[in-house]
């Protein structure tokens, strides 16, 4: 032993040599269970998405609108929708009952703004002329037209690509908008998506971590439900239709 080192003076240098490489060890992993974390985290958001849900939404004033970004316009908005629903299902109001009152309202704003000239000695107004562009009708027919067209592509290729998982789940969800539709009417239902478009992608961005963790936990006890299945019942259905087109 050197000297002027006693036992005592030996025993602390080897005890702070020791905690130091926990403390440095219990950092690292802290560390490393925060990454691992916040790797988990990301995997584990809804639909495997990476980008914020601003920019999922299109990043325009329609995803401003969607997030209540300007309060103002987004409570406008959804007024505007259940001053609509009011008219048509609390009212009794119909389609083209409505446009008709409109059109009287907008006539006889226009008679009274051209006639008041001559009693005020004015010279006559010229009144603004409404015009719809046929560009816009055109753009509306190709919008519908494409989102049809690829609905109905969808619906056919999940009848017939052979995913029975795939194939089960679109029928459950056809199944259930019958079901809520047999208890509203089309107009209903329009609302209920409108006011879920102005109300869940806000709630979601300002709990989303919850709603991921909540999601995620259903998701893989539906997947552990399914394997279950898979492995009965479903996979027979698939070993059948394999036999019957090599036989052919």
């Amino acid at each position: 032993m050197p000297e002027g080192i006693s036992a005592e003076d030996l025993m602390s240098n080897v005890m702070e040599t020791l905690s130091d490489g926990v403390s440095k060890h219990k950092s690292v992993s802290f560390f490393e269970e925060q990454k691992s974390g916040s790797v988990s985290s990301q995997l584990n958001r809804l639909f495997g998405r990476q980008k914020p849900v601003h920019h999922i939404l299109g990043g325009g004033k329609s995803a401003d609108v969607l997030l209540w970004r300007n309060k103002k316009i987004s409570a406008g908005f959804l007024a505007g929708a259940t001053a609509v629903w009011v008219l048509f299902e609390w009212l009794n109001y119909h389609f083209l009952s409505l446009i008709c009152f409109a059109l009287i309202f907008v006539m006889v704003a226009q008679f009274v703004w051209s006639n008041a000239s001559g009693v005020l000695n004015k010279s006559r107004p010229e009144v603004p002329r409404f015009v719809l562009s046929e560009e816009l009708f055109v753009n509306v027919a190709k919008t519908t037209s494409i989102q049809v067209n690829q609905g109905l592509g969808f619906l056919q290729d999940t009848a017939c690509g052979g995913d029975i998982k795939q194939f089960l789940m679109v029928i459950l969800s056809l199944f259930a908008v019958a079901v809520i539709s047999s208890w509203c009417n089309f107009v209903t239902i329009l609302f209920i998506g409108f006011v879920g478009a102005h109300t869940l992608p806000v709630v979601y961005e300002k709990y989303e971590d919850e709603i991921d963790g909540f999601v995620h936990n259903a998701v893989e006890q539906l997947q552990g439900r399914y394997r279950k299945m898979d492995t009965g019942f479903l996979s027979r259905i698939s070993r059948a239709s394999f036999k019957g087109k090599k036989h052919e």
